[in-house]
């Protein structure tokens, strides 16, 4: 099964802007938000996505994701079906050292919250961090996607 390695933190300034190779306008919903099951459908510029992610390890790191490419068309029929909340976003990436990390931008309900995810080869490896990087938050539910639809920032 594929496993996705992934640590998240805050944001604490917004310098990543002035390093960000690209940025990405993302919008996305979910057909499940159960905990051990995510189904998401996913706009990303102009190609639509479906995702299924597993419940995570004990630490949050790691699960295992599915992930393909569907036709545009069927993920804005899909998005009309989903559960309650959508997530806007923009995505920056931003290379530090060999690894690039995606800074989201959320918008909406979540205007204000900033938070920055590595994609890592293995749990245990070790990357540069870069100056945005405020306190790491990976696997606490409160930043996931899935929980930012249902409990979005502006009700914090």
């Amino acid at each position: 099964m594929p496993q996705e390695i992934e640590r998240k933190f805050l944001v604490k300034n917004l310098s990543f802007k002035l390093q960000a190779e690209k940025s990405i306008r993302i919008i996305q919903g979910y057909l499940s938000s159960a905990r051990e099951r995510t189904v998401r459908i996913r706009i990303n510029e102009e190609k639509g996505y479906i995702t299924i992610k597993g419940i995570g390890n004990d630490l949050g790191v790691s699960r295992y994701e599915w992930e393909k490419e569907i036709p545009l068309t069927d993920a804005k029929d899909l998005l009309k079906i989903c559960e309650p909340g959508i997530i806007d976003k923009t995505r920056y990436l931003v290379k530090t050292g060999q690894y690039t990390f995606e800074v989201d931008e959320f918008h909406g309900e979540n205007k204000g919250l900033y938070i920055a995810e590595i994609e890592l080869p293995s749990e245990d490896a070790v990357f540069e961090r870069p100056s945005f990087l405020g306190d790491e938050v990976t696997g606490n539910p409160r930043y996931y996607n899935s929980m930012l639809v249902k409990k979005p920032y502006k009700n914090w």
